[in-house]
């Protein structure tokens, strides 16, 4: 799972950073202002990354997604990249969970196939 998270994750890291660029040809914002509100996003995708696995770190991420979502009032193209995100961020979490199971089930059925197997004694 945590490697199919980190990956939407640094995806969402690049389209922050690519939005911020938008978003600073808006006379209404400031260039700090832009650039702080994106950093810190930015930051936090890649921080995330490192805790995503940790209690609380997928509810972490969702809120990353809705906030992503909502940048779309500033940039209106957020609304449909935020969207697509989340669809990943629901994808990574889903799959990456099934694909945890499968290679416990795995390691478990090597663990016991070579657990079981005694030589014979001459």
């Amino acid at each position: 799972m945590r490697t199919l998270c980190a990956s939407t994750l640094i995806g969402e890291f690049f389209v922050i950073g690519f939005a911020g660029l938008v978003a600073m040809k808006d006379p209404d914002l400031s260039t700090s202002t832009v650039w702080m509100v994106s950093g810190i996003a930015m930051f936090l995708c890649v921080a995330l990354c490192g805790v995503v696995t940790r209690p609380g770190g997928i509810a972490f991420g969702w809120a990353l997604q809705v906030a992503l979502v909502a940048s779309g009032f500033v940039v209106p193209t957020m609304f449909f990249l935020g969207a697509v995100f989340a669809a990943l961020w629901w994808a990574s979490v889903h799959y990456g969970r099934k694909i945890d199971e499968a290679k416990a089930r795995f390691a478990a059925a090597q663990s016991g196939s070579t657990g079981s197997s005694t030589p014979d004694a001459v």
